[in-house]
């Protein structure tokens, strides 16, 4: 394992429990949940495995809040979608499609997070695969409110297109099939709205 002196200055003032799920988010994400101990962590964190035990009663609940911030940080998305776009739900599904776009670059070399935890935690009463179904759900519930927002006739089956769309965009950015995976992303959502869309609202979206 590198020392903690090859660490960010950053990451030495963070406090305690910020600065363990710093190391154990670049170690899950670098070397695999299952093959990273606690006692890794506390090295990577300049800490103790004693003291991450007082932040975290076990490494699942760790890996559990190091998922729970992912999510928070996918569901935040959402929120910036909503708020730049008011009353705009096409440009909001665009807008979240233009988050998952630009993050495919880091997806190339590290993988989604969420992906790469459920190969791992193949059982389903974990804290952590607890954390990724809520997400999911939330997540949907929320794209399929978009849709209906934007007056698409089926939004249930709308929001299940984009969602193959998105998470296949992240799987085949991780496996290296496909090129402009951001570009064809965007083209390929922009497609699936356009074509739900009923006539009067798809000629009023293009005067936008």
């Amino acid at each position: 394992m590198a020392s903690t002196v090859s660490r960010p200055g950053r990451v030495a003032k963070l406090p305690p429990r910020e600065r363990i799920l710093d190391a154990a988010e670049e170690l899950f994400q670098s070397e695999g949940i299952q093959r990273v101990g606690v006692q890794a962590i506390a090295e990577r964190a300049g800490t103790t495995k004693m003291a991450i035990y007082r932040h975290f009663e076990t490494k699942d609940a760790l890996v559990a809040e190091w998922l729970r911030i992912v999510a928070a940080d996918y569901q935040a998305a959402f929120d910036r979608a909503e708020a730049e776009h008011p009353d705009r739900p096409r440009e909001q599904i665009l807008a979240l499609a233009r988050f998952i776009a630009e993050g495919l670059p880091a997806i190339s070399y590290r993988g989604c997070p969420f992906i790469n935890s459920l190969a791992e935690l193949p059982d389903r009463s974990h804290p952590a695969r607890q954390v990724i179904e809520e997400h999911k759900a939330r997540q949907t519930r929320r794209l399929v409110g978009m849709c209906a927002g934007a007056g698409l006739p089926d939004p249930g089956q709308t929001a299940a297109e984009i969602t193959f769309v998105l998470e296949g965009a992240q799987v085949s950015t991780q496996n290296g099939s496909i090129d402009q995976a951001g570009d064809r992303l965007m083209r390929i959502i922009e497609g699936i709205v356009d074509r739900h869309r009923p006539a009067r609202n798809a000629s009023r979206a293009a005067g936008d």
